[in-house]
């Protein structure tokens, strides 16, 4: 019971609570279904107002969930309709946050994205990026012609993107298709400063 005139003890801010969180899971003793599943259940409490987000986990704390997630928890959850969208939704939220400005002052380009399951289906997410004077934006649909279109599995993507999978290895092995400037598409990860797997 609190005693008159104390003050209450702080509570944790939600993106602490769910950092602290993510940081102690052991992702490699998961197998990919309780990988995903642990996922969904952060995503649900999101969802109800409950507070706790995926949204709110730290950039740090992605890129080490990803780097200690296997091949296989990846490729579970790149096959999961809604948390590969939340994924890819938050991969993109976050490249203006990690833009190198001083790189980008003078450069203006749009990229095209296409993800697919890595099976032979057609793609099937779609996104746009768009670099303008040191700015980036991008969104599922910004109506702009791309200077580049880099179609890839969506799982070999979020590897790629949070600095897991160098993105130079995936172009020479052909896991990364482009069309049109492909120069462009192969320094693009050269704009942004993605942070390393390590402490969180």
């Amino acid at each position: 019971m609190r005693r008159r005139g104390s003050l209450p003890a702080e509570r944790p801010r939600a993106d602490s609570v769910l950092d602290a969180f993510a940081g102690e899971l052991e992702i490699r003793r998961l197998s990919p279904a309780q990988f995903v599943q642990v996922l969904e259940t952060l995503h649900m409490l999101g969802s109800v107002g409950a507070g706790i987000e995926l949204s709110s986990l730290s950039t740090q704390l992605l890129v080490n969930v990803v780097n200690s997630a296997s091949k296989e928890q990846i490729n579970e959850l790149a096959a999961h309709d809604e948390l590969r969208s939340v994924f890819l939704d938050e991969i993109f939220r976050r490249m203006s946050d990690h833009l190198i400005e001083e790189k980008t002052k003078n450069v203006d380009f749009v990229i095209g994205w296409r993800f697919h399951r890595g099976d032979g289906e057609e793609p099937f997410d779609r996104y746009q990026t768009v670099v303008e004077d040191g700015v980036c934006v991008s969104s599922s649909d910004l109506g702009r012609t791309p200077d580049a279109t880099v179609t890839v599995s969506a799982a070999d993507f979020i590897r790629m993107a949070t600095g897991v999978t160098a993105a130079a290895a995936m172009f020479v092995t052909g896991k990364v298709r482009v069309k049109g400037d492909y120069a462009l598409a192969v320094r693009f990860s050269s704009y942004f400063d993605i942070p390393k797997a390590g402490p969180g």
